[in-house]
């Protein structure tokens, strides 16, 4: 499942509603807010809550709560009657380390129970085990950590999501966006430190293909237009959308189209299936044969002889070489795409000036 983040610490608003609508249309399903509120705010906060479980309803949306013992009270609401907190709107709650074992099993039975997945412990599980938790009903959530230098280790959250894919949980995790970013640091919510800054799609895809993770959240309140795009390409089409830049514009119409990676996945580089035969009657003398860094967009000049034409995306630095010319280059935000494009899976080169709006 794709989710999204709407925090509720300003006036609701026609700006929220309409990305709240966007992500929907965009295959967006699950909503995460936090409840994590003082006595004061509480009056303000409900008021803020209403439209946001209102637009829940509407548009069919599984809304999960960080909550607190104090701030679940603060709303009206109580462990003691879960049946309420479900009638309410909420499809599920991600819990406070305080809260007890026996609490979380009776709720788990009403709705969705969303455990801290990083201090989760083997004596925790067993507890739930012997107090008859509806596992079925529970699930294992990571952090998003907004401090520089303070996400998750890869090789850590490797080794905890088999552990938690050993316990049969369900695992989620945040990845950043990239606009409208989450005060008061404004430094991107990620899971893991390394996709802070991220292309969030491919930040996505690493977390559940490379990490074992089932549901993602963008962690921080917007994606650009340029980031939603990519979402709805690969998961409504199946097909990665990358932004290039060419150098020069005679190479647009080589470029800026879809493309079919071969079936036979090469090492180096990712090879557009039919432009030897698209472009083999085309006049192509060699011309900036230059190093090939990552992310080099070339074709084949004639002096490559039968592979005239082959237009190719370069995945590791190769050296210059006189058959092959540079005609432009992938932009740096979405590069770490690049490992995803498998054997046969298309891929669309766009480019950046149409849409691009960048990190905001």
């Amino acid at each position: 499942m794709k989710g999204f983040s709407i925090y509720l610490n300003e006036e609701w608003s026609k700006e929220k509603e309409d990305y709240v609508n966007t992500m929907a249309d965009a295959g967006f399903t699950g909503i995460f807010t936090s409840l994590h509120i003082s006595e004061d705010d509480a009056s303000m906060y409900l008021r803020y809550l209403k439209p946001l479980l209102q637009i829940v309803e509407k548009r069919n949306l599984k809304l999960v709560a960080d909550i607190s013992g104090d701030a679940i009270k603060n709303i009206g609401l109580s462990y003691t009657n879960p049946k309420e907190i479900s009638k309410k709107g909420f499809s599920g709650l991600r819990m406070d380390d305080g809260i007890d074992m026996e609490t979380i099993a009776n709720l788990s039975h009403y709705l969705t129970v969303c455990l801290n997945a990083s201090t989760l412990t083997e004596a925790n599980y067993e507890q739930l085990v012997q107090k008859n938790a509806d596992f079925c009903n529970i699930e294992a959530w990571h952090n998003y950590y907004p401090r520089p230098n303070t996400g998750l280790d890869e090789q850590w959250f490797y080794e905890r999501n088999k552990w938690l894919n050993d316990k049969g949980l369900k695992i989620s995790a945040f990845v950043p966006g990239d606009r409208n970013l989450r005060f008061p640091l404004y430094k991107t919510l990620p899971t893991l430190e390394m996709h802070r800054y991220q292309n969030p799609l491919a930040s996505s895809l690493s977390l559940t293909q490379e990490y074992g993770v089932d549901d993602v959240y963008i962690g921080d309140p917007g994606l650009s237009y340029q980031a939603l795009q990519q979402f709805i390409q690969y998961y409504c089409y199946k097909s990665l959308l990358i932004h290039a830049e060419s150098v020069d514009k005679k190479w647009n119409a080589y470029i800026y189209k879809e493309h079919k990676n071969r079936q036979d996945l090469s090492r180096d580089v990712l090879r557009s299936e039919q432009s030897i035969r698209i472009h083999k009657n085309d006049d192509l003398p060699p011309e900036n044969t230059v190093l090939r860094e990552r992310g080099s967009i070339t074709i084949d000049n004639e002096q490559y002889n039968r592979y005239k034409g082959e237009l190719q995306i370069i995945k590791r630095e190769l050296p210059p070489d006189k058959k092959v010319n540079v005609i432009g280059h992938i932009i740096d935000n979405d590069l770490p795409l690049l490992r995803f494009i498998q054997g046969g899976m298309f891929f669309t080169l766009k480019d950046k000036r149409e849409d691009y709006d960048g990190i905001r």
